[in-house]
């Protein structure tokens, strides 16, 4: 699926990755209630600094799914301390979650990583990580919001019905 596609698509795991785009993307985030630096990091590509993000340090059993859209992006399992100072992973839950992107700002080029939903900002992906991937996802933890095992995120997506005109 391409970036432009706006068919209804849903992921091996059964979550709709159908784009947010106008106003269901502007619903999703006025719904998630984003900080200033969270929607710096997810909606201008920003960068939380090293060693500060809340979950750096998390090692409860769980996922990790956007902060904006809700969809599932990683599991405690694949969770590992890479000394970088941000969460990092080996895998996604599902491949198709995690949208990989060209980015040459900076003077470099590395790969950037988005949510396949809402196109939030992730953090970027570098090809040292550990076995079995060998993939280090490096994130943001101001673009993830942790469920301990047995909690689901909420689903903001596209075919969430706009409020009607009592704003309901």
């Amino acid at each position: 699926m391409t970036p432009t596609d706006t068919a209804s698509h849903t992921s091996a795991l059964g979550y709709d990755l159908t784009p947010l785009r106008g106003e269901a993307r502007e619903r999703a985030v006025e719904d998630a209630g984003l900080t200033h630096e969270e929607r710096h990091i997810l909606l201008d590509h920003g960068t939380e600094r090293p060693g500060c993000g809340l979950l750096l340090h998390t090692k409860e059993e769980g996922r990790y799914a956007c902060h904006l859209c809700g969809l599932p992006l990683f599991e405690s399992g694949s969770k590992f301390e890479s000394g970088t100072g941000w969460p990092s992973f080996f895998q996604p839950v599902d491949s198709e979650h995690v949208r990989a992107i060209v980015d040459r700002s900076l003077g470099m080029t590395r790969t950037e990583t988005r949510c396949a939903r809402c196109d939030g900002h992730l953090g970027h992906v570098f090809p040292d990580g550990p076995p079995p991937t060998g993939q280090r996802y490096c994130m943001n933890s101001a673009a993830l919001e942790f469920f301990p095992t047995g909690e689901e995120p909420v689903q903001r997506t596209a075919a969430d019905p706009a409020p009607d005109a009592s704003g309901q």
